[in-house]
């Protein structure tokens, strides 16, 4: 019997959901497809890729968190930061020896500290993929001088720079780095992988009775298969082995957030109201059905304040999608939404690129370096407030379905977003990142 072949091992840190970390899961599918033993570590409250869990040559080390919640919030976070770097440390260490070491930053506390002392001790290669500054997001909650942001930023920077290779997503922070913190990064730009990607109607069809099932909304009373070989949903409709789009379907919008304050929720709350409004006015809008997918700690606020509101033209329904229904949805939709905002300005929202890869436009909120991913007009819309978006919500779906002006504004936009999908993750990670884990 032949000997199986020796491969050399990378370990994937992702001090957090490793099922909410798009990129990380993306590396690791990457490494094993180049001939890697991969082993991630992280958290697994969201279940992570079927790809992820079905590939041999990945397996996953959980990391168990612990809850500490009393007395003052500086000893909640001590406590969590020293039980994160016993179990982190015990874990790299009990799973053995690597070739390299991909750790996802932010999180730099304890990450960066332990993943270092870890490679120093084993020779392991150190890389970093920096997705954003910690510093710069707890500077969201803490006064510019305050000691403790100080400290973390001293602990990046140092950290930082002891790598022996860095990552970046955009252009704006790979000139940062190398600016202030003399880290020389390349950059490695989020792509979507082969799941995104545009459906046919007959896709979309079956999807919006699959979902139909939990949400009414996406239904229609005669959605099942009936007489004549007719079957309807709120969108579509198949009559004669057929799929079509309906000619009174509503809009369909969409939209992923984190429920958390950097990504303000109140702006599209604000947007929607309008869009009630304008639809008596208007005369000239459709229903519009409103999809927002995510977990986080603000959402049962938002939600109780969406129950609150008597809208009879805008329906919103929060679904929690799995991993394979994610892709399907989006490329459904007839717009996106991102509330995205960079607590640093150098990052990119990953769940646009998600919908680009899926053909879906954008309107999505400005910061300093979106340019990089939405020009404005061309293939999205950039806003700074409510009143921007429901301009923007308004005038896409003015006429809709069959308001020929608009259409062929969508229609450019997404041969903008063809050209955009011709470079996947994993041809880009090949070109750009490969090399870090062949020497």
């Amino acid at each position: 019997m032949a000997e199986t072949p020796w491969k050399k091992v990378v370990k994937v840190v992702v001090l957090g959901d490793i099922g909410r970390s798009p990129r990380m899961q993306y590396h690791a599918l990457s490494l094993a497809s180049s001939g890697l033993k991969v082993i991630m570590i992280g958290y697994t409250d969201t279940k992570p890729l079927l790809e992820i869990l079905e590939n041999p040559d990945i397996t996953i080390s959980k990391l168990n968190p612990m809850i500490f919640n009393r007395g003052p919030k500086f000893l909640q976070y001590a406590m969590k930061a020293l039980w994160q770097t016993i179990s982190l440390l015990l874990t790299l260490f009990i799973t053995g020896q690597c070739d390299y070491l991909l750790c996802q930053n932010p999180p730099a506390i304890p990450t960066l500290p332990v993943c270092r002392f870890y490679c120093l001790v084993t020779r392991a290669k150190f890389i970093i993929d920096w997705h954003n500054y910690a510093y710069s997001i707890m500077a969201l909650s803490l006064p510019t001088e305050h000691p403790l942001l100080k400290f973390s930023k001293f602990l990046e920077r140092y950290f930082g720079q002891s790598s022996d290779e860095n990552l970046c997503v955009t252009n704006a922070m790979k000139d940062d780095l190398l600016q202030n913190w003399n880290i020389n990064a390349k950059v490695l730009y989020d792509r979507p992988p082969k799941i995104f990607h545009p459906i046919s109607l007959e896709e979309k069809h079956n999807w919006f009775i699959k979902i139909s099932q939990q949400f009414p909304e996406f239904g229609s009373q005669s959605h099942q298969q009936g007489e004549g070989g007719v079957s309807r949903t709120a969108f579509t409709q198949l009559i004669d082995n057929s799929v079509s789009l309906r000619t009174d379907r509503p809009g369909l919008l969409f939209s992923s957030t984190s429920w958390t304050p950097d990504e303000d929720f109140g702006i599209l709350m604000d947007a929607l109201q309008v869009y009630e409004t304008s639809y008596n006015l208007t005369k000239k809008l459709p229903k519009l059905i409103c999809v927002i997918t995510g977990k986080g700690s603000m959402k049962q606020h938002y939600t109780e304040l969406l129950k609150s509101k008597d809208w009879k033209h805008v329906q919103v329904v929060t679904p929690w999608l799995e991993a394979s229904d994610y892709p399907t949805m989006v490329a459904s939709a007839d717009l996106g939404v991102c509330l995205h905002t960079s607590s640093s300005g150098l990052d990119l929202p990953m769940k646009v690129v998600d919908m680009f890869g899926a053909g879906l436009p954008v309107c999505a909120f400005d910061f300093k370096c979106l340019h990089e991913l939405v020009q404005n007009g061309v293939n999205g819309y950039t806003f700074k407030d409510s009143d921007e978006l429901s301009k923007q919500i308004v005038k896409w779906f003015h006429g809709f379905p069959k308001h020929v002006p608009q259409n062929k504004v969508a229609d450019a936009m997404r041969n903008e977003l063809s050209k955009f999908q011709n470079s996947r993750w994993e041809e880009n990670w090949n070109m750009r990142a490969k090399n870090f884990f062949e020497s």
